[in-house]
């Protein structure tokens, strides 16, 4: 067979070509790889196989062209190289959470094969500019370049071109100037637009109306304003409209019209006037969020229609009146209810205990009176419940109804029960799992209940702003996972237990946070936290009656971020120990009756923002190094034996000089009293033994 050796060998050369990618592909994506700064293991992965279809993150087809790179999350640093546009079947790439850097080749936005671009998480600049138009056919159906830093106008010419596209997210950046809306017109199967996260500004454009077939449309967080478009409401195939966080103003009187809607999104805005009763003929609707506006009235009995409902969002709004009106048991797929901060009155519906998928219910600061229902009971999958800042009544019969919440890990009803006095209640089988718990601000008479020592998950617990009297009780450290303690503004007294400086969460940096179903509120209205996790380690022990020194063992709680004695009747120096608690942001002394100086060391605590020891008996002076160079004199007053610059009063002045001289002449002279006092009293004792010794002995 010799004969046929040649034409073998041509045989399978063309067998081989047939079963790889061509020359040019392979080059295109070395090339690629060779302009990376970091290439995520790539290059030596690729090198080991030849046909760059058996790559890592390559496919091709069945001619054996690369019809996607998908090389997400790889770590991948540096630009991006033009050359993938010269792989001319190529259908998907997508190059996402990535560090990628740099501009965005335009040739991918022009590119007459790629339908799915994805470069979206990482940290590509500059603008779109530059894409010329053209006829020639595009296939980009969806463009995902959200999360990076992108600037300057989002161009008619970059888009006009982009005939097949279908969805768009450009969210996360920082593009100005108007809404886009030329894709409307050049391409007619466009269903989403995500441009939330930018900067974005003016009114909506009218011209929105003209994408007849746009589904999903997010501008939220920009810097819109004016009224909503009668346009806007044309279109009727709309399921997500979300504009929240911006400046819009006007009604909602057109809302019907978008039949379609699941989610409705317009919280953070201007809006006003009353929630219209056409808001029922949303029957497809699942989430309603309202929040931060304007909007008053009672709410429509209408809301009750709209049965697929599950997220109920009408906080800090001016609704008013009872709740009676609205039958919630019809909504049986509810799962959370928010009405914080409005003007509701009455007494709880009891229509809402029907809801039993219920997760989240949040009444706070409203008008709501009267005891709490039995009924509550019937909603077992609740696991934050917030009804602070009402006039409830009854905190034993309470306490003894939501204790047999299973799944309850957020208890807020602080700012109720006023002027009852703390149950001692049976607990031992009671909140299983709760993780927060306020009961603030009710001026409740009693001690520490010893029914929180049975709450063996406990996270953090507010009592402050009652009149509780008594010691802090030593089982306070055996609750493992609190660590966040507010007791201030009580009657509490005694000295810090020696129990609380060895209270677990409080001695180690670790935390393991959990997420609130609702965001909490550190402030009405501002300073929202998503979970524990955003609340600092703090001890908040201000403004009651505790007595004695500062124990030196306050040095083992390093993980405390806030430390409140503040208001007290504590004595004594202010113990080195304190400057081991490398973690503090917060130390607050004052009010007390502390004495010596301030521990220069304490000016190695970095991270301290605000710092008082006012209104004590300091003396010497104060430290000038680290932070404390940004504290005002405020954080000093009170103290008339201390100087420094921040007084105003150098140490070496005559007047501090004479101030410190005088302190000393008051040792000095109290010293000689002592003295003499025990020498005549000696001399006393003594002269009486004799006399004594002389009739008696």
């Amino acid at each position: 067979m010799p004969q046929f050796g040649p034409a073998l060998v041509i045989l399978l050369y063309f067998a081989s070509l047939a079963t790889s990618c061509t020359e040019k592909e392979r080059s295109s994506l070395l090339q690629f790889v060779t302009e990376l700064s970091q290439d995520g293991g790539l290059t030596s992965s690729w090198k080991n196989a030849t046909d760059c279809c058996k790559w890592e993150g390559i496919s091709c087809n069945s001619d054996m062209m690369v019809t996607d790179v998908s090389l997400a999350s790889r770590s991948l640093r540096g630009h991006i190289s033009a050359s993938l546009a010269n792989l001319t079947s190529l259908l998907h790439l997508n190059l996402s959470h990535n560090f990628l850097t740099g501009s965005l080749p335009l040739e991918f936005l022009s590119s007459n094969s790629i339908v799915v671009l994805d470069v979206s998480f990482n940290q590509l600049s500059g603008d779109l500019q530059g894409l010329q138009y053209s006829d020639t056919a595009q296939s980009l159906q969806v463009l995902n370049i959200s999360s990076n830093l992108f600037t300057g106008l989002f161009l008619s010419n970059t888009l006009v071109v982009m005939k097949s596209l279908v969805a768009l997210n450009a969210s996360n950046n920082s593009f100005t100037g108007r809404l886009p809306t030329m894709f409307c017109d050049s391409a007619p199967s466009f269903v989403l637009l995500h441009l939330s996260y930018n900067q974005f500004s003016g009114s909506i454009p009218p011209e929105l109306g003209n994408c007849s077939k746009l589904k999903y449309l997010h501008a939220g967080h920009n810097k819109l304003s004016g009224a909503l478009p009668d346009e806007l409401f044309s279109i009727t195939t709309l399921e997500d409209l979300s504009l929240h966080d911006n400046q819009l103003e006007g009604s909602l009187c057109s809302i019907n019209k978008l039949r379609d809607l699941v989610t409705l999104n317009l919280g953070g805005n201007y809006l006003s006037g009353n929630i219209p009763d056409s808001i029922g003929d949303l029957r497809r609707l699942e989430k309603l969020r309202l929040n931060h506006n304007r909007l008053s009235g009672e709410l429509p009995s209408s809301l009750g229609k709209c049965i697929n409902l599950k997220r109920i969002n009408l906080g800090f709004n001016y609704f008013r009146g009872e709740l009676t009106k609205v039958d919630f048991s019809n909504l049986a797929n509810l799962k959370l209810l928010d009405l914080l901060q409005n003007n509701f009155s009455g007494t709880i519906p009891e229509s809402i205990y029907s809801c039993s998928n219920l997760t989240a219910l949040r009444l706070s600061s409203n008008k709501f009176h009267g005891r709490l229902s039995e009924r509550i009971g019937n909603l077992r999958s609740l696991s934050f419940l917030s009804l602070s800042n009402n006039s409830l009544t009854n905190i034993k019969d309470a306490l003894e109804i939501l204790g047999s919440f299973r799944n309850l890990t957020t208890l807020l009803i602080g700012r109720n029960f006023r002027d009852e006095a703390m149950p001692e209640v049976d607990m031992t089988d009671a909140f299983g799992n709760l993780q927060v718990f306020f009961l603030d601000g009710c001026s409740l008479s009693g001690r520490i209940p010893l029914w929180l020592s049975k709450l063996k998950k406990l996270q953090m617990v507010d009592l402050s702003g009652n009149q509780l009297s008594g010691p802090i009780p030593d089982w306070v450290s055996s609750l493992h996972l609190l660590f966040y303690i507010d007791i201030s503004n009580n009657k509490l007294t005694g000295e810090i237990p020696t129990a609380i400086t060895h209270m677990p969460m409080l001695t180690t940096e670790k935390i393991t946070p959990t997420v609130f179903e609702l965001p909490v509120y550190l402030w009405v209205g501002e300073h929202q936290l998503r979970g524990t996790g955003g609340f600092p380690k703090a001890l908040e022990l201000g403004n009651n009656n505790f007595t004695g020194v500062i124990p030196k063992e306050i040095g083992q709680l390093k993980g405390l971020l806030s430390l409140n004695l503040s208001s007290n009747k504590f004595t004594g120096a202010i113990p080195p120990s304190i400057c081991k608690l490398t973690n503090l942001q917060v130390l607050d002394l004052s009010g007390n009756h502390l004495t010596g100086v301030i521990p220069s060391a304490l000016s190695n605590l970095h991270h301290l923002s605000q710092f008082n020891v006012s209104n004590n008996d300091l003396e010497g002076p104060i430290p000038t190094m680290g932070q404390f160079s940004t504290f005002s004199s405020s954080s000093f007053d009170g103290n008339p034996k201390l100087c420094g610059p921040v007084l105003e009063l150098h140490c070496s002045s005559p007047k501090a000089m004479f101030t410190m001289e005088e302190h000393t002449d008051d040792n000095i002279k109290k010293s000689i009293f002592v003295v003499v006092f025990c020498a005549f009293f000696g001399v006393g004792v003594l002269y009486d033994q004799m006399v004594l010794s002389r009739y008696f002995g």
